[in-house]
C-alpha cells in the first residue's frame, strides 16, 4: 500500500502491528511509545518530513483512549495529577509545533540537548532502580502492598482498593495509595509538564515518555499510579497537536507538515488493542519490572538524539 504523505510503500499489517507492540509494553509505564515509533517512521520506513511528528501525534490520539478507560475502571487515575499535567503541556505543545515548523526542520543540535536531559533522567532512574531498599520497608511499600492485594485478587476477586486525593490546592496536591502518602507541589509539575510539553511538540512524543520518568525517579511516586495520568495528558496534547499542525499545514506550502492520516491510523488501531491489553495486564507486572522498560525506553531515545550530533561532530 502507497502512503502519500508519507512517501512510502509497505503493507498495512506493519504500521498495525509496530503501533500494537510499542503500546502493549510501553502503556504499563504511562508511555504511549510514540517516542519508540518516531525512530521507526524516519530511520526504518524513511518518512523524514515534519508531518512524521504529526503522524506520531495521530497515533497517541487513536491508541490512548483505551488505556486511559482500563485505568479509570481500576481506579488507578489520580485526577489532580492529571489535571497538573495537562495545564502545562497543552501550552508547551503549542510552542513545540511552532518551534518544529519555524525554526527546527533539522533539529539536530537541540536533540542533542534534549537527549543529553534524556540520558540524566534515565540514569536516576536506573539509580533508583538498582538501589537496594531497607529490608524493613521493602514489604511496607505501597507497591509492594498492591502487589499482594492483586495476588488476593486473582484468587477472590475482592475490588482493589482505589488511590485516594486527600488534599488539592495550587501550592499542595496529597493522595495515598495502599496506606502510603504521596505530596507533590503543583506549580512544580505545571513548570515541568509546560517543558515537557514543548519538547514533546517538537518531536511529536506527546511527552508521557518525559514525565513518567520524572515522576518516578524524581517524585517517588509509585508507577501504578502516575501511568493513567501520563496517558491521558499524552492523549490530550496530541489532540492539540494534531489539529494545529493540520491548520498550519497551508501556511508551509513548501514543507509536508499535516499529519498522514492513513499511516497514523493504522498505527493507532493497533496502539488502541496494545494499549488496553497493556493496561489490563499492568497491575500483574512487578513495579521493578516496569521501571526497567521506563528506563530502557529512556536511554533508548537519548542515545538516538545525541548520535546524529555526535557522528555530524566527527564527519
Amino acid at each position: 500500500m502507497y502512503f502519500p504523505v508519507a512517501g512510502i510503500e509497505i503493507s498495512p499489517v506493519i504500521p498495525f502491528i509496530a503501533g500494537f507492540a510499542v503500546a502493549f509494553f510501553c502503556s504499563m509505564g504511562g508511555v504511549s511509545g510514540a517516542n519508540l515509533l518516531l525512530p521507526f517512521q524516519m530511520s526504518v520506513l524513511g518518512f523524514i518530513s515534519p508531518a512524521v511528528s504529526a503522524t506520531n501525534h495521530l497515533f497517541n490520539v487513536v491508541a490512548i483512549p483505551s488505556g486511559v478507560y482500563r485505568f479509570i475502571k481500576e481506579g488507578r487515575m489520580v485526577w489532580p495529577l492529571t489535571w497538573m499535567v495537562i495545564a502545562g503541556t497543552i501550552p508547551g505543545v503549542f510552542a513545540g509545533v511552532i518551534a518544529r515548523v519555524q525554526y527546527l526542520p533539522d533539529p539536530t543540535t537541540f536533540k542533542f540537548f534534549a537527549g543529553l536531559v534524556l540520558l540524566y533522567i534515565g540514569s536516576l532512574m536506573i539509580k533508583t532502580i538498582l538501589k537496594k531498599p531497607a529490608p524493613e520497608t521493602v514489604k511496607s511499600s505501597a507497591e509492594c502492598r498492591f502487589q499482594e492485594a492483586v495476588s488476593k485478587y486473582q484468587k477472590t476477586k475482592t475490588a482493589l482498593p482505589k488511590a485516594v486525593v486527600k488534599k488539592f490546592s495550587i501550592t499542595k496536591m496529597e493522595y495515598t495509595f495502599y496506606g502510603e502518602t504521596f505530596v507533590v507541589n503543583p506549580l512544580i509539575i505545571f513548570a515541568l509538564s509546560a517543558i515537557v510539553g514543548i519538547v514533546g511538540g517538537i518531536y511529536g512524543i506527546g511527552g508521557g515518555a518525559i514525565i513518567a520518568p520524572i515522576f518516578i525517579a524524581i517524585f517517588h511516586l509509585p508507577v501504578y499510579t502516575i501511568a493513567g495520568a501520563c496517558l491521558m495528558g499524552t492523549f490530550l496534547t496530541s489532540v492539540v497537536a494534531v489539529i494545529f499542525y493540520q491548520v498550519i499545514a497551508p501556511f508551509y506550502p513548501n514543507l509536508v507538515v499535516a499529519p498522514d492520516w492513513l499511516l497514523g491510523l493504522l498505527f493507532g488501531f493497533g496502539g488502541m488493542v496494545g494499549m488496553y491489553l497493556g493496561a489490563r495486564v499492568q497491575k500483574h507486572v512487578p513495579a521493578k519490572i516496569i521501571k526497567w522498560i521506563l528506563a530502557g525506553i529512556l536511554v533508548f531515545t537519548a542515545i538516538r538524539y545525541i548520535l546524529p550530533f555526535v557522528s555530524k561532530i566527527f564527519s
